[in-house]
């Protein structure tokens, strides 16, 4: 039965915007035999629309969309299209010397569908893509997480289980897990599928070591059986993971095929399956077309995928052409979210005042990378101009991006904005900031940080000489006055990037 209701304003405007849309095409650009098309139609166009608006509204269409399929969504329209095509079709042909043209209705009301069609399949591709199943996880009443009592397996536990990792993974896989797991006992718990029933219905703390001997680029939902695992485990317990890195992957293709098709063949392997999965309005049709199998994984990837979910890794090994990782549960795993990695990212940094701000950036690092500051700062040494040596998490791209600041393009934005000036020290995470001298805090956070630092005027190679570079032209500020400054260190910047050939560090 009919229930009247109260329909979406923006709805109706994108129908009223589509159908004026398409009555002007039809009337401007199609071959008519009227010189007047808009004078002679002028009535009968605001009739159908006025038809169409009524007729859509009882069928529904009007009402919020949030709660109905595409499906349900496109049949309305359908039908709604049949309809008026009907009633002014019917009124045409019956009267015997209609002025209006029966071929003008039908293109007009194509277009209409045509138009409000791909409307509705680019709000149901977006909405796919945002929408994210995530698990039940409950990580307020994690109470006691004390492991249960473990104890050694049966001698016929023990060679099913020899067996059924050796068939599965092979015998250098069983040695690397009895060394670094307690492989058999009981508190260990071997799984080759990632099946989210049966991991929910595992009990809590019933075992301390999770061994995945499926690879991650096959599993789709990655985090979520890594916030799973997490949730059950007892405080540190141990998972042990294994995938195949984009690097390897690479490199099998370059000595599988010669190398003009390997590039070939890489980039159209790359875009399916590293791109694909990563893209919003893509990944959901990637994963109905492999099932999340394939996927390139990047060696940052994975250890910012585990970061994010909780664990600590422990160590890593290469069995063949498979990385393993031995992570530790250190803390609950961070609400899991629908992580989009587009072109364009926002960056937290430290400001005037000490306020933070969002800065635009084209990205320059692989998918999660924000998950291993920590990570790379106690692995890796400042290299000169202050960044990390051997930054696992920058991809090949990113690093001619840096080199030439085209990353750096959309920060333009932050200056129309003015969250930044044209000349001023560089703006940092919080992370960098830390490392720098109260002094040298106080200092920066009295000024806009700039797109043009002071050590493109200076080139310094250390943290301590980038410090004392930063600090003489913030001295310089404070005495001379900013906008002076700015402008002597402007072309002082210009001179050696134009002829001291200085590039981003």
């Amino acid at each position: 039965m009919f229930k009247f209701y109260k329909p979406k304003l923006w709805l109706i405007l994108t129908d009223l915007i589509l159908i004026s849309v398409n009555i002007f095409v039809v009337f401007r650009f199609f071959p008519l035999t009227t010189q007047n098309p808009i004078e002679k139609y002028f009535v009968p166009a605001n009739v159908l629309i006025a038809a169409w608006l009524v007729v859509s509204y009882f069928l529904d269409r009007y009402n919020s969309i949030k709660s109905k399929s595409f499906i349900q969504s496109a049949f309305s329209l359908f039908f709604t299209s049949v309809i008026i095509l009907v009633i002014f079709g019917s009124f045409i042909l019956i009267q015997p010397a209609s002025p209006y043209s029966q071929n003008v209705l039908i293109s007009v009301l194509m277009g209409v569908f045509v138009s409000l069609y791909l409307f509705l399949f680019a709000y149901y591709l977006y909405r796919y893509a945002v929408t994210y199943d995530t698990p039940n996880l409950n990580p307020d009443k994690r109470l006691s997480a004390v492991p249960h009592p473990s104890h050694p397996m049966s001698d016929d536990a023990v060679t099913e289980r020899y067996k059924r990792i050796t068939e599965f993974s092979g015998e250098k896989v069983i040695n690397y897990l009895q060394k670094n797991t307690m492989l058999y006992e009981s508190g260990t718990y071997i799984f080759t599928e990632f099946n989210e029933k049966e991991l929910e219905d595992i009990e809590h703390y019933q075992y301390s070591t999770y061994i995945q001997l499926k690879r991650l680029n096959h599993i789709r939902g990655i985090n979520k059986m890594l916030a799973l695992v997490n949730e059950k485990l007892p405080d540190n317990g141990i998972l042990v993971c294994c995938y195949k890195s984009q690097s390897t992957i690479k490199q099998r293709i370059f000595d599988k095929y010669p190398r003009p098709v390997a590039l070939t063949v890489y980039i159209f392997y790359f875009l399916y399956h590293r791109v694909m999965p990563k893209f919003f309005l893509t990944k959901r049709l990637y994963y109905d077309l492999t099932e999340g199998k394939k996927r390139v994984l990047s060696k940052t990837e994975v250890l910012g995928r585990l970061n994010y979910c909780g664990f600590m890794l422990e160590r890593q090994s290469k069995i063949n052409d498979m990385n393993f990782v031995v992570a530790r549960r250190v803390k609950n795993a961070a609400p899991l979210l629908d992580r989009n990695y587009g072109p364009l990212i926002k960056l937290k940094r430290t400001g005037k005042n000490g306020k933070t701000f969002s800065v635009y950036k084209f990205r320059t690092m692989h998918p999660y990378a924000e998950f291993l500051q920590q990570y790379v700062y106690e692995n890796n040494d400042l290299q000169e101009g202050g960044k990390f040596k051997r930054d696992i998490r920058v991809t090949s791209m990113g690093r001619f991006m840096r080199k030439y600041w085209i990353d750096e393009l959309p920060m333009l934005i932050n200056l129309i904005k003015g969250d930044m000036k044209l000349v001023g020290v560089r703006p940092l995470s919080k992370q960098y900031f830390n490392l720098y001298t109260p002094e040298l805090q106080q200092k920066r956070t009295n000024y806009r940080p700039g797109l043009l630092p002071p050590f493109y005027a200076d080139m310094p190679k250390t943290l301590d000489e980038i410090q004392a570079s930063e600090l003489r032209y913030l001295k310089q500020c404070e005495t001379n006055g900013e906008l002076r400054t700015d402008f002597k260190y402007f072309f002082l910047i210009l001179k050696n990037i134009l002829f001291n050939k200085a590039r981003s560090a």
